[in-house]
């Protein structure tokens, strides 16, 4: 059972990771915003690599959770998956924290790349799923390229600062879906 003080650490990581990236926080800032001791944090975690992997895993179950959950209520659809993603697109919105972690951990062997990798992967897998499930011959093939759109939304969206990329996202989407019959 996870303690208080690893909790608050997963949650001063997520919150200073996502506003300002990893390598700009350091374990002074993380145990500074958390107010948990140095003994405490090393107790929990081997090292700063150590704490953005556990940020990561959570991240991962707590956003694909949701994902599925937003496009249940859209009627399990493949293009609600556009549709929640808009949903959280906005002014204060700083991207996705597994594409962020990949620009930055840019070593591939990394573990914390791997585990932004695997998050990817699983996202396709649960759009491969939605598309089969749809009746789409072709979902595999359909499934990355709706992930090439996500990520192209999620990456325009941090830029501009609005939801218009997941519905242009979607548009193209529809027209990819329409052409696969």
């Amino acid at each position: 059972m996870p303690t208080r003080a690893r909790e608050r650490l997963v949650q001063a990581a997520e919150d200073l990771f996502y506003a300002e990236g990893i390598h700009a926080v350091g374990v002074e800032r993380l145990l500074e915003r958390s107010g948990v001791g140095r003994a405490s944090f090393y107790r929990h975690f081997a090292s700063k690599d150590d704490l953005v992997a556990a940020f990561l895993r959570e991240r991962d179950e707590t956003w694909r959770r949701a994902l599925a959950e937003d496009v249940a209520a859209r009627g399990d659809e493949p293009l609600a998956v556009f549709d929640a993603l808009e949903a959280g697109f906005g002014d204060d919105y700083r991207g996705c924290s597994f594409i962020n972690a990949m620009a930055e951990i840019a070593d591939t062997d990394h573990a914390v790349y791997s585990l932004a990798d695997d998050h990817k992967r699983a996202v396709t897998g649960y759009v491969d799923g939605l598309l089969a499930k749809a009746g789409y011959a072709e979902h595999a093939e359909l499934a990355e390229q709706f992930v090439l759109l996500l990520d192209g939304a999620i990456v325009t969206a941090q830029r501009l600062r609005t939801p218009e990329p997941a519905r242009r996202a979607r548009a193209i989407a529809e027209t990819l879906l329409a052409n696969a019959g």
